[in-house]
């Protein structure tokens, strides 16, 4: 985009620079790659817009920086992913960011659950993070070049990830009374939304296993990262049933319909702007 005064506030997802080039620029992806690479883009992206909420309202400044810069890096993995699902339709990052409605993302519900007080958003991104390290780890060997990279450079940042949220779920699980219940009923409540994360549906089916990982293969590596954390923090895995959740084929909860005008009204409110 073009350089010029933005509207106050809003950020172009192609002002977000990365350290490194975008990976795979100029590679067109085929349809099913674009979908694959719409949902984890999609994923990061609430997520990012979530988590920032919390720049100045964390508990202590260093965990002001810590969550920004989780913030930002995520924001990052979702300009790559999108700048690549957008390449086969011929869509900007912007354009998939603003200017879709609810139906047309594909995020999963983990990501849209409500930041809460603060062990609520340490439990989601704990969980989270757990699933994305054996995502990114196994992603960064697949045989399109653009998702290897995306995930070459997103695992070792998601890695870090998954090291601040399980030190603040011992932190908390091992502090009063009162934040070792808040925890473990924040894990509780998210629980129901990790079943989503490890659904093999036809689109994965077809893109398995070079190109992809089956997100059921996925599974035992989240369950060790998680009970690295709970066995030292003397949680237990909780047994709870699933949620039927349904966010990677565009059926939402409600909640997602307040994080997207939040995210998306200035863009709409100016379209055609640019800063």
């Amino acid at each position: 985009m073009t350089a010029s005064p933005a509207p106050h506030g809003q950020v172009s997802l192609e002002e977000v620079k990365l350290d490194v080039e975008l990976p795979g620029a100029g590679h067109v992806a085929s349809p099913d790659a674009a979908e694959y690479a719409l949902r984890l883009g999609d994923d990061a992206l609430i997520l990012s817009q979530q988590l920032g909420w919390w720049v100045s309202r964390a508990p202590e400044l260093e965990e002001d920086m810590a969550l920004a810069n989780i913030t930002l890096d995520l924001l990052g993995h979702a300009r790559a992913l999108l700048h690549y699902a957008g390449s086969a339709s011929g869509k900007s990052e912007d354009d998939l960011a603003y200017f879709r409605d609810e139906p047309e993302f594909r995020c999963c519900w983990l990501v849209q659950q409500p930041n809460g007080h603060f062990g609520d958003t340490i439990a989601r991104q704990l969980l989270f993070s757990a699933y994305q390290a054996p995502l990114y780890a196994a992603l960064a060997a697949s045989d399109d070049p653009t998702l290897g990279a995306i995930a070459a450079k997103a695992s070792r940042e998601v890695r870090y990830h998954l090291e601040h949220a399980g030190a603040w779920v011992l932190r908390l699980a091992g502090g009063t009374e009162l934040s070792r219940g808040r925890i473990l009923q924040s894990i509780l409540d998210l629980w129901p939304y990790v079943a989503e994360l490890f659904e093999d549906d036809d689109l994965t089916a077809r893109l398995a296993p070079a190109t992809v990982p089956l997100p059921s293969s996925l599974r035992p590596g989240f369950e060790e990262a998680v009970s690295h954390v709970f066995a030292r923090a003397e949680i237990e895995l909780p047994d709870v049933p699933a949620a039927k959740a349904a966010g990677r084929h565009g059926r939402h909860s409600t909640l997602l319909g307040y994080i997207l005008p939040e995210m998306q009204s200035l863009a709409r409110r100016f379209p055609g702007a640019s800063w």
